[in-house]
């Protein structure tokens, strides 16, 4: 069976590749600080010896849209292409094709079929930063392949917490159920507070600092229950309105266990954002 190599969450903010490449008076005050934290967050994943990568995100409206909005959706195409062009002009973010694991992709999918998960599929699923922002942190070869997991965390109405939560717990059963001799890293993506568009976006920090604190705390230790009894759909509009991303953190909680400690802890605090990135090794951590 496939073996769980490392379980990895983190923010995917998507102007790191501008101010990580930027030189001279173009380059961000913060740009060292944050190129440090995120090569001794990378050391992480390589450590972990990965074959192929299971990548928890959510689309941006790119793709998915109120016509056609699933709430879970695996990506099974032996290519994918990214990124968008508004990505590629906002943010500078290159144009990178990622090789699938598609018959990973189709183990999940039949195995979530069985677990009660009715994920949705696409063989032509384009994605965009909340994956390949990763990617580019965590693995710039990308040269291992993936298989690309999008959550619903913004077209109303969307699944409960708990449910991030299952789906968590599903993937890791899944993975680890996988008729196969590769070692798999599940790497998930979301947001701690965050306001997009509102009055409190360019602060001197995330719009809300104490759940950011609170956050931190229940990812770092674990504590998936003590999360789920003060996170609720509503209570996530009131730390910004776009922090329903925190539960795909919630997701990968699920995946690393309740009271899994996390091997690797950091976090930035980037003036309207804090950027956060957390390890897990579930056979301890690699010699």
């Amino acid at each position: 069976m496939a073996e769980l190599a490392a379980v990895i969450a983190s923010t995917h903010h998507p102007f790191y590749y501008r101010a990580s490449t930027a030189t001279g008076a173009d380059r961000p005050p913060f740009a060292d600080e944050w190129v440090a934290k995120i090569e001794r967050f990378r050391e992480t994943l390589t450590r972990a010896e990965p074959d192929v990568l299971v990548m928890v995100g959510s689309d941006h409206f790119h793709q998915l849209w109120l016509d056609n909005m699933p709430q879970f959706l695996v990506g099974k195409a032996p290519f994918f292409d990214a990124n968008w062009y508004n990505e590629e002009r906002e943010f500078g973010l290159p144009r990178m094709t990622l090789r699938g694991e598609e018959d990973l992709a189709a183990h999940l999918l039949r195995d979530g079929l069985d677990r009660d998960f009715d994920l949705a599929f696409s063989n032509e699923l384009r994605i965009d930063h909340s994956i390949t922002c990763p990617i580019i942190t965590l693995r710039p070869q990308a040269d291992l392949p993936i298989v690309p997991v999008y959550t619903n965390i913004f077209a109303p109405p969307l699944p409960q917490p708990r449910r991030f939560v299952a789906l968590g717990r599903a993937i890791r059963e899944m993975v680890e159920s996988w008729e196969s001799d590769e070692r798999v890293a599940v790497i998930g993506t979301g947001h701690l507070s965050l306001e997009l568009g509102g009055p409190r976006q360019f602060g001197e920090h995330g719009p809300d600092p104490e759940f950011d604190r609170r956050a931190v705390e229940w990812i770092a230790s674990g504590d998936i229950e003590g999360c789920l009894a003060e996170v609720s759909l509503e209570s996530l509009h009131h730390p910004g309105n776009a922090t329903h991303g925190f539960m795909d953190f919630m997701l990968m909680m699920g995946v690393a266990g309740e009271g899994a400690k996390a091997d690797h802890v950091d976090t930035l605090d980037l003036f309207h954002t804090m950027e956060a990135y957390f390890t897990w090794y579930p056979d301890g951590v690699p010699a």
